[in-house]
């Protein structure tokens, strides 16, 4: 026995929606003017085929009724799913999946594309499903009636090809099946602490081991104090140093001071001779009374 072949399946278009009702998308299976069908799975990774119409055909209310018609025909354990605008009535309208309150909407206001989630097994009898729905919503297969004559029926919206609107989701981040709850912030709340603590620490550690400054170095002698070879000169002299003494080849020298014999005349000198007045330090001796 033979394993039948599985389809071949397409990347997701830059149009398409990451998301329709409570399936993430994987992969194109086939598309038609009609809509697109896809690859997809839920929250308990089981993986169906999503049926969504395209733009021009969920506009038109008798297209949107075809769909609903063709899945009303189907068997109860074929249809996973269905939901969009059209789809809640009928023989199988138990299986629509209403809007959570807080999901994202047309800011415009236009309802979401009729769509539809079958049972997928892999194989091409899958794809010959999703093409057989399409077809029957476009009229590409219906017989002709009569004998044609006049201009050729087309249908005003069959230009419009991309996806009908679905819900506006942000691209999902790559490895997330579905929305972030309480737990998933928590850990990333705590995440985002934990690289800030090690940040700080971090820096802390850089400033402690940050060397020294050292103090400035000793001026270097000048370059003439260094040519004569004398030490260059303090600043300010030591305490058992006298103050500077002139050399015996200065010219003026200092005067001398006086010893302590000159300073008052012995009792046996003259007085001095000459007119003049005398200096203020002589003393004149009288002798005795």
């Amino acid at each position: 026995m033979t394993t039948p072949e599985p389809p071949r399946l397409s990347p997701l278009w830059r149009d398409d929606p990451p998301k329709v009702g409570d399936f993430w998308l994987d992969a194109r299976l086939t598309a038609s003017p009609s809509g697109v069908a896809f690859v997809a799975h839920d929250a308990q990774n089981t993986t169906v085929m999503v049926v969504l119409l395209s733009e021009g055909a969920a506009a038109d209310p008798a297209a949107r009724d075809r769909l609903a018609g063709a899945v009303d025909k189907m068997h109860i354990d074929t249809v996973v799913a269905r939901g969009g605008q059209g789809q809640d009535s009928g023989r199988l309208g138990h299986r629509v999946r209403h809007p959570e309150a807080d999901d994202p909407a047309d800011p415009a206001g236009a309802p979401s594309a009729p769509w539809v989630a079958l049972a997928y097994d892999g194989t091409s009898a899958a794809l010959t499903e999703a093409d057989r729905v399409l077809a029957e919503v476009d009229l590409s297969r219906v017989a002709e009636l009569g004998r044609p004559t006049g201009p050729g029926y087309r249908l005003h919206w069959i230009d419009r090809v991309r996806p009908g609107i679905a819900r506006l989701w942000p691209l999902p981040w790559p490895g997330r099946h579905d929305r972030g709850g309480p737990l998933t912030i928590l850990v990333s709340w705590l995440l985002m602490m934990l690289l800030a603590a090690l940040a700080v620490l971090i820096a802390i550690l850089i400033f402690q081991q940050a060397p020294q400054e050292q103090p400035p170095p000793p001026v270097p002698p000048t370059a003439s104090s260094s040519a004569s070879g004398s030490p260059p000169p303090s600043s300010s002299p030591s305490p058992g140093s006298a103050s500077p003494s002139p050399s015996p080849n200065s010219a003026s020298p200092s005067p001398a001071s006086p010893s302590p014999a000159s300073a008052s005349p012995s009792p046996g000198s003259p007085s001095p001779s000459g007119g003049g007045s005398p200096s203020p330090n002589s003393r004149l001796w009288l002798g005795p009374a």
